[in-house]
């Protein structure tokens, strides 16, 4: 399915996703297009979503996504510099644990993000992502119900 830029998509910053399965599924359901961003490291096949290779540059895969990214689409990305660029085009953001990106919340995970680093260069260490469970699929396929259902 190709995706037109007239009418809303789900880009996915699908490097590292862990529901690209659940998003084609829900996409489908509710007539979306959905365009997969990866870099030339991964090889990734779907019948119903476009796939979009791009370079390995560093950010390359986000900055390609996001220049493609129009008011009202849905962007599923761990990436909070990336949910930032994509709110600001008004368009919708949504973690793969569920959580879906807003201005408000966007300004404090930027900052952790910022003060990790941090941490990181000074020697430090603070803790790592936790294990995905199940749980975390359920709830994002709510809040990604949510956001297609929605205009």
């Amino acid at each position: 399915m190709k995706a037109r830029d007239t009418e809303r998509k789900v880009l996915v910053d699908a490097d590292a996703c862990p529901v690209k399965g659940l998003i084609v599924e829900v996409a489908k359901e509710y007539h979306l297009p959905v365009i997969f961003y990866i870099d030339t490291s991964h090889i990734l096949e779907d019948d119903y979503a476009e796939v979009m290779t791009v370079g390995q540059g560093r950010d390359a895969v986000d900055f390609a996504l996001v220049n493609h990214t129009r008011q009202g689409d849905i962007v599923v990305t761990q990436d909070y510099g990336l949910a930032a660029m994509a709110v600001s085009k008004n368009a919708r953001a949504i973690h793969p644990s569920g959580l879906v990106y807003t201005k408000d919340n966007l300004d404090r995970l930027l900052f952790e993000r910022h003060m990790n680093a941090k941490i990181r260069r000074a020697g430090g260490r603070h803790s790592g992502p936790r294990k995905r469970k199940q749980s975390d699929n359920a709830r994002f396929e709510r809040a990604f119900r949510s956001l297609c259902a929605s205009d």
